[in-house]
């Protein structure tokens, strides 16, 4: 197959986009499939990008973030993928990717890829607590009517869980279809593990070997809730003997920073790009606390699992839907007792049937992304076999 993606998010200097769409671009190869990325760009360009391409769309820079730019030539973003002949268009956002997408006049198979939940993330955040976020779901109604009509356009949505796809189904979204994320699970495992490294860690708040390690790792944004984190951890620690690091960077660190100055036994480790020390530390800590209940996957809940750790997670989105009974304590969405509560009573349970249970999630429950890939191809390979039957009718 020829699948492009219109990608109005996919820049050099991108985080979570560019690290899906080129490990898309590499399992293309893999499998035998063409994928061309058509993304907006400072300059008009085609190249070759691990065994696909990507076509340049000139475009303004976006005026909230200098990293990205503006795609906004839909008569050039047609005559693309006129010239292209994709078997799957895919449209990557719900705004003018997704619309450019839905738009094109092609009969190959489109499909609309939902990898973030903008109410879930933003309206769930401010509102949620306040006034109950079924309540929060149906305020935002128009949004929901908007995504109705977009993914009306499409063959089918693409989500990454059934939880998620029950979700939007509930609101009308087009023909949910799960393909479920999945981590690297040769490189996150609970073989690294470093006694040494973990009483280095601890030494830092002046704790014994016998204190509790816990690490979040977490965009510094207001829908990953570390106000609430901080201070529900806080709180526990005054109980039993523990101390919490936190990897991540983003637009509220002042706002965290702020938070941790308060609480003795939390430590900001700021962001690194040293992926190896990072899967180090997380294998070497005891528990993995989590305070966003606006993931669509929770990528990091599912690497902390992979790593041997037992989770504290939001009862609410892709955190909780990785988060077994039998690994984790869930607790009421921004709520700092709750989550105190959740933190002890872990502690409180075995530690050694929980690494156990983790392991068995993990091997399980929790797919690689190279799963991911394989599965997605293939419902695409169904649809276009589908829309191709249905022509010859």
């Amino acid at each position: 197959m020829k699948i492009i993606d219109v990608a109005e998010f996919y820049t050099d200097q991108g985080g979570g986009v560019k690290t899906y769409i080129n490990q898309k671009l590499k399992a293309g190869q893999k499998y035998g499939h063409e994928i061309v990325i058509v993304a907006p760009g400072k300059e008009w360009g085609e190249e070759e990008r691990y065994g696909g391409r990507v076509i340049w769309v000139k475009g303004p820079r976006l005026p909230v973030d200098w990293r990205y730019y503006i795609l906004w030539r839909e008569k050039a973003v047609h005559e693309i993928l006129d010239r292209e002949k994709p078997d799957v268009v895919e449209g990557s956002s719900p705004w003018t990717g997704g619309w450019f997408a839905a738009r094109w006049k092609g009969d190959a198979v489109k499909t609309f890829i939902f990898h973030q939940d903008p109410v879930a993330a933003y309206p769930h955040t401010i509102l949620g607590a306040k006034l109950g976020f079924d309540k929060v779901d149906k305020l935002f109604g128009f949004y929901w009517r908007y995504l109705q009509r977009l993914s009306s356009h499409f063959d089918a949505t693409i989500v990454s869980g059934e939880w998620l796809g029950d979700r939007i189904g509930n609101y009308g979204v087009q023909n949910p279809v799960p393909v479920p994320f999945g981590i690297d699970k040769d490189f996150f495992s609970p073989d690294r593990r470093d006694p040494k490294l973990r009483k280095k860690l601890l030494a830092q708040f002046d704790l014994p070997e016998s204190a509790h390690l816990m690490i979040a790792i977490s965009r510094h944004h207001p829908e990953k809730r570390l106000g609430t984190l901080i201070e529900g951890f806080d709180a526990a620690s005054k109980e039993a003997p523990m101390g919490l690091i936190v990897f991540g960077d983003g637009p509220i660190r002042k706002y965290v920073d702020f938070k941790a100055n308060k609480a003795p036994n939390v430590k900001l480790m700021g962001f690194t790009e040293n992926r190896d020390e990072l899967a180090n530390i997380l294998a070497s800590s005891d528990y993995f606390v989590h305070g966003s209940s606006a993931e669509t996957y929770g990528i990091v809940v599912a690497e902390a699992v992979c790593s041997g750790l037992p989770v504290i997670v939001p009862g609410r989105g892709g955190a909780e839907d990785i988060a077994k009974p039998e690994i984790s304590e869930t607790y009421e969405t921004g709520n700092p007792e709750k989550l105190k509560e959740a933190i002890l009573k872990i502690i409180s349970r075995n530690r050694e049937e929980l690494i156990e249970a983790c392991k068995k999630v993990a091997e399980h429950e929790i797919g690689t992304m190279d799963d991911h890939f394989k599965l997605l191809f293939q419902k695409y390979q169904a649809l276009v076999d589908e829309k191709k039957a249905q022509h010859k009718i």
